[in-house]
């Protein structure tokens, strides 16, 4: 499981695209697992945990597509 402090998505989206499966603590934010390369809302989600996912998975998307350029 890794921690981050500071909510930034483009870090935590590269650290979702390299393991691919696993679980993350956002300081602030809550808990989350992602696999596939894909962040998961929580079974309990609140509008932070909403947007947090909506955006990270945009990142995620984002940085799918510069690599493949």
């Amino acid at each position: 499981m890794r921690l981050f402090k500071r909510y930034t998505p483009c870090m935590i989206a590269k650290h979702i695209i390299r393991l691919f499966k696993g679980r993350i603590y956002i300081h602030g934010v809550g808990r989350f697992d992602f696999d596939q390369g894909k962040l998961i809302l929580p079974e309990k989600a609140e509008t932070q945990h909403f947007r947090a996912v909506k955006e990270i998975n945009l990142e995620v998307k984002r940085l799918r597509s510069a690599y493949a350029a």
